[in-house]
């Protein structure tokens, strides 16, 4: 974490050596922003390497662009827009298969709008995510989520934003959010549930 937060003056310095001002401004967002966007990055990432990766990139990316930034709009709310397209355009870049988005309806000849659903649980995946004691279990059954998902869950259950700041950084409409939430709180309740069954965690998640 400290070779992070060593690592970003380093790569902006290039950058801002005709800017002390802008750059004076940005060193202190950076020091009271980069505890919380790390944590927000290893919860997208579920590793500390890519974690570290996705923060100082963050970062990097945040300072190219602080011209744009308007200061009406929480900076931290503005990092996470940047952090969720990082992550998702790196996601892109990488070989996988081919996966049924659930925000979309199945292409069914029988006509109509078909959605997946996720069988609820009883475990309370808002309460367990805002906990202080995540464990590794609690980060593999994130990582588990659909992209889109578990992003839309970190930023409402672990950052509180509202939906309007999420569906601004996620660059989607309010029923949109409000539908990822939903899939996604009730597909991280089945997976929390069956680490229960599996003894990994107490029953309740307590």
């Amino acid at each position: 974490m400290a070779e992070v937060a060593e690592a970003i003056p380093g790569q902006l310095g290039s950058i801002a050596r005709e800017q002390p001002s802008r750059r004076a401004e940005f060193d202190r967002l950076v020091e009271r922003y980069h505890k919380q966007a790390y944590n927000i990055a290893y919860r997208m990432t579920g590793n500390h390497a890519d974690a570290e990766d996705l923060t100082q990139e963050a970062f990097v990316r945040a300072f190219r662009f602080f011209g744009n930034y308007r200061r009406d709009w929480p900076f931290d709310n503005w990092l996470y827009k940047i952090m969720s397209n990082l992550f998702v355009d790196d996601l892109r870049r990488r070989p996988k298969a081919h996966l049924q988005s659930l925000d979309q309806p199945l292409d069914l000849s029988g006509g109509g709008d078909v959605y997946l659903e996720i069988p609820d649980a009883g475990a309370n995946p808002e309460r367990m995510v805002m906990s202080h004691e995540l464990d590794e279990h609690i980060q593999r059954a994130l990582n588990g989520l659909p992209n889109d998902f578990r992003m839309t869950v970190i930023l409402a259950d672990i950052e509180a934003l509202s939906y309007e700041d999420i569906s601004v950084a996620m660059n989607c409409s309010l029923g949109t959010v409000r539908s990822r939430l939903h899939r996604g709180r009730k597909l991280l309740r089945a997976k929390i549930a069956a680490f229960e069954r599996e003894g990994l965690l107490p029953v309740g998640g307590a």
